[in-house]
């Protein structure tokens, strides 16, 4: 991890280095990256993300260390413009958008996709859907790990096996935060793939399985509204009890950029 060699622009928050570039953008340099020989690591952190970092020491330890840091979460990107002496992130670079993006770079590169996460058939649904929309898109493999697989050593073995057979220049890593970054830095020696993307629900929403918001929505900061409404009973705690636990962090971290500033200017 850290080990892209690329030149572009970072934004600190929340003590992580969020990538400042488009998701065209990224979606080039990854796949230069892969090409390059170079293996690395993506994480897309949303405001749920954000407060489970801030509980949670290993998994944000690993966040710091990836390759490439997105802003999954329109909040996130405002922040960042509000943040002094800094233009902001440039636009939000969800996991379900850069999956398309990242797979349509793939196809014109001649460079292998796999699927691994989501629901039984989700992913390989994922893969079909994204053949059917990437003609010439090389799909090395899908696969969706059980629940517990990662306290589970026989499937940990199984996981890296199908990862050793296929070689795929890019893994669709999706089994949820914080665990598929856990996971892949504990494996990250005997993971076979040039670029690991932990994209959560994204491998879901690629197959179909979860129905995107509406593009007005997803621009004015309201998908997490829409998921509420199709998913109440799942979905309440976290939008209406933890998410709400961003915005005092969010307030800290204003303040604090405010105060290195008076600093700098004494």
């Amino acid at each position: 991890m850290k080990s892209t060699g690329s030149s572009f622009d970072r934004i600190e928050m929340f003590d992580l280095q969020f990538s400042a570039v488009r998701l065209g953008e990224i979606a080039v340099l990854i796949a230069d990256a892969v090409q390059t020989g170079r293996k690395v690591l993506i994480v897309t952190p949303n405001v749920d993300h954000i407060e489970i970092l801030e509980r949670d020491a290993e998994a944000k330890k690993i966040f710091q260390q990836a390759d490439f840091v997105l802003a999954d979460g329109q909040p996130i990107v405002w922040l960042s413009r509000l943040l002094p002496n800094t233009q902001g992130l440039p636009e939000r670079a969800a996991g379900s958008d850069l999956l398309p993006v990242l797979c349509e770079q793939a196809a014109s590169r001649s460079l292998s996709v796999a699927f691994m996460g989501g629901r039984p058939g989700a992913a390989e649904q994922a893969g079909k859907s994204m053949c059917q929309r990437f003609p010439g898109l090389l799909v090395a493999g899908t696969y969706c790990p059980p629940l517990g697989f990662e306290n589970n050593i026989n499937e940990t073995s199984k996981i890296l096996s199908l990862l050793a057979d296929w070689k795929p220049d890019i893994l669709f890593w999706g089994v949820g935060m914080p665990k598929q970054e856990k996971w892949a830095a504990e494996n990250w020696k005997a993971l076979e793939a040039g670029a690991i993307i932990c994209c959560g629900a994204a491998i879901e929403f690629a197959a179909g399985l979860i129905p995107r918001a509406p593009i007005l929505m997803q621009r004015c900061g309201l998908e997490w509204f829409w998921r509420l409404l199709r998913e109440p009973r799942r979905l309440w705690h976290r939008y209406l009890v933890r998410d709400t636990r961003f915005f005092p962090l969010a307030l800290r971290e204003i303040a604090r950029k405010q105060k290195r500033k008076f600093k700098r200017m004494e």
